[in-house]
């Protein structure tokens, strides 16, 4: 059966789908508010985890283990690091890095994990699909891309370290929480996909941009996630 765990990290991220939603039931677990019911005639969980890696990994452990969904949507906003991208435009997961986690001391790559198969975590094809669909509904107005997410303990707002991303990594966008709960899915068998609406550049400006443009940007990933629960 499908159930749909749905992953913001501040409240701005999950209000519109909250408003949405069909509440059933609430359950308070780890200090996380599990709002319990239905949206788009899905069974759905919709959580705020709080912000950075560790809390969206406990997150998404509870959403496995407590109330076993079968798919992880995360939603919010991310700072550019591909030129391309405006504030506004929206990237889709093909894969998540944790671009904070160093072992180079040891002889590994920046985000590479010692003693796992992998450090690259791939968003699910068939979620990945539906979630570029759902981009082109009409309440989105602005450009989608498919790309690498990349996670880290840091609100980025340096040119230095934006380049440094993208040059080492080749990711489209930052933020804090994607790639831990993409490795906790991956850990746990569970498809998932990361939405990501851009709010600010990632540079100088970035702390003005993200104040001034939060909540437009939640807003378009809100739209998308709602028209992705539609057609899983």
């Amino acid at each position: 059966m499908t159930k749909i765990g749905i992953i913001g990290a501040m409240d701005e991220e999950i209000e519109i789908l909250k408003d949405f939603m069909i509440m059933e039931d609430t359950k308070n677990i780890a200090g996380m508010n599990f709002y319990i019911g239905k949206l788009k005639n899905k069974e759905i969980i919709l959580v705020r985890s709080g912000i950075g890696k560790v809390n969206a990994a406990v997150c998404t452990q509870i959403l496995v283990s407590n109330f076993n969904v079968s798919h992880i949507i995360n939603t919010g906003v991310a700072g550019a690091v591909h030129e391309d991208l405006e504030i506004g435009d929206i990237v889709i997961s093909s894969d998540v890095i944790e671009h904070d986690f160093d072992a180079t001391g040891f002889g590994y790559k920046l985000g590479e994990i010692p003693r796992m198969d992998t450090y690259i975590f791939k968003a699910d094809e068939e979620m990945i699909n539906i979630a570029y669909e759902a981009s082109k509904c009409e309440t989105i107005m602005h450009s989608t891309k498919v790309g690498r997410i990349l996670s880290g303990d840091i609100f980025v707002a340096s040119p230095d370290k934006k380049e440094l991303l993208w040059n080492i990594f080749k990711g489209y966008c930052t933020e804090m929480e994607g790639a831990s709960i993409g490795h906790t899915s991956y850990l746990n068998n569970i498809p998932f996909v990361i939405i990501r609406s851009i709010s600010d550049k990632a540079d100088g400006t970035a702390h003005i941009n993200f104040n001034e443009f939060v909540l437009q940007a939640a807003r378009n990933s809100s739209n998308i996630v709602m028209n992705i629960i539609e057609n899983i």
